[in-house]
């Protein structure tokens, strides 16, 4: 059975299946004098408020916008459990294409919805929010992280969620070929944007050869004009494809792992920023059987839930620093729980974060 739309069954059943883990609540915002048509999702707070960022995005259907802060959300407890934050997680996401429909309006309304739910959720940024949203919304909501440093926040969290995927990097570069360094390997990084810029800054430091790819021409040239020594190719497809190459980083969209891209995937490694990059359950065991290794998405990327949920606290860039480079260490550790329980790093860091979610419920 359906709603007038036809969507109302498919909604709630996405939202109830039982493979999404269950989440605790969803709530549907809309402002018609602004627009604002959005979607909040709290997967967990079994370990605190649930602390994730919002996503403005033009979905081509509310049915998309939803399942994709479902997964979001999802994602956003195992990486703040994995992180060893006192946060669930939770996400939310903006409907509508933000160069076009974005205003101050939107965002104050936004931020109204966000303080309904009393400090549940905690907000922050994600692709298509930047700095100058977060204090926008802040004037409406306390429940708001990722501001600029003139408002009493952090900045920009793409600098430590860079450092992150760089130091899960190094780990998986020790793990496979017993040295941390990334010097002399060739690194493909699908996205340059906000994180991904950042990220080719420490693999050129390193020593690492670099291939880019956005869709966004000026993030490339921004990137080859600074640095000739990087090489662009036309799109992801082109990407995964190079010859030579060791480690394969999307930092874009999610769902970049998927039954076209694996098979003909020439990388021996994939550590990279995007949040769900594998696009169904079975793709990182189709990694594993072609000798991939995985650094799981949620555990690299989160330099940047780090340095937002510390700001809840009182803001301090080298203590945030400090724990982002432990991502190397965890990292390690999933590989050795992946190695010694015979499964994925993907299914090894869900039973360590599962673990620490279940002790907490049971406090």
């Amino acid at each position: 059975m359906t709603d007038s739309t036809g969507s109302a069954v498919d909604v709630l059943h996405t939202l109830f299946r039982s493979e999404q883990g269950g989440h605790e609540q969803v709530v549907l915002c809309q402002d018609r004098a602004s627009g604002l048509k959005a979607v909040i999702a709290i997967h967990s707070t079994a370990l605190g408020p649930a602390l994730g960022g919002t996503r403005f995005y033009p979905y081509a259907s509310e049915e998309e916008a939803v399942a994709d802060a479902l997964n979001l959300s999802r994602g956003m407890s195992y990486k703040n459990a994995m992180a060893g934050l006192d946060h669930g997680g939770g996400k939310a996401v903006i409907i509508g294409d933000p160069d076009t429909v974005k205003s101050e309006e939107l965002l104050l309304a936004y931020g109204r919805c966000v303080a309904s739910l009393g400090g549940r959720y905690v907000t922050a940024c994600d692709v298509g929010t930047y700095v100058a949203d977060m204090d926008v919304v802040a004037r409406e909501c306390q429940w708001t992280t990722g501001r600029s440093p003139e408002n009493g926040g952090a900045g920009d969290s793409s600098v430590l969620t860079a450092f992150g995927v760089f130091q899960g990097m190094r780990a998986s570069a020790q793990h496979l070929w017993g040295d941390p360094t990334l010097r002399g390997r060739k690194v493909g990084v699908a996205g340059v944007g906000k994180v991904g810029h950042h990220l080719v800054e420490h693999l050129l430091e390193d020593g690492a050869e670099v291939v880019i790819t956005d869709v966004r021409e000026a993030s490339v040239r921004r990137l080859t004009d600074r640095h000739p020594q990087v090489t662009a190719v036309a799109d992801t497809e082109a990407l995964i494809r190079v010859e030579g190459l060791d480690i394969y980083a999307p930092c874009a969209l999610g769902g970049a792992l998927n039954d076209e891209s694996v098979p003909v995937l020439t990388a021996t490694v994939v550590c990279g920023a995007a949040n769900n990059q594998l696009a169904h359950p079975g793709v990182e065991k189709d990694l594993a059987d072609r000798g991939i290794l995985y650094a799981p998405d949620y555990v690299v990327n989160a330099g940047g839930v780090i340095q937002v949920a510390d700001e809840l606290h009182g803001f301090d860039f080298d203590r945030c620093r400090a724990k982002a480079a432990k991502i190397y260490d965890t990292t390690l550790a999933i590989f050795a729980r992946a190695k010694s329980d015979g499964i994925p790093p993907a299914a090894a860091a869900d039973r360590i974060a599962e673990q620490r979610m279940s002790e907490a419920r049971g406090r």
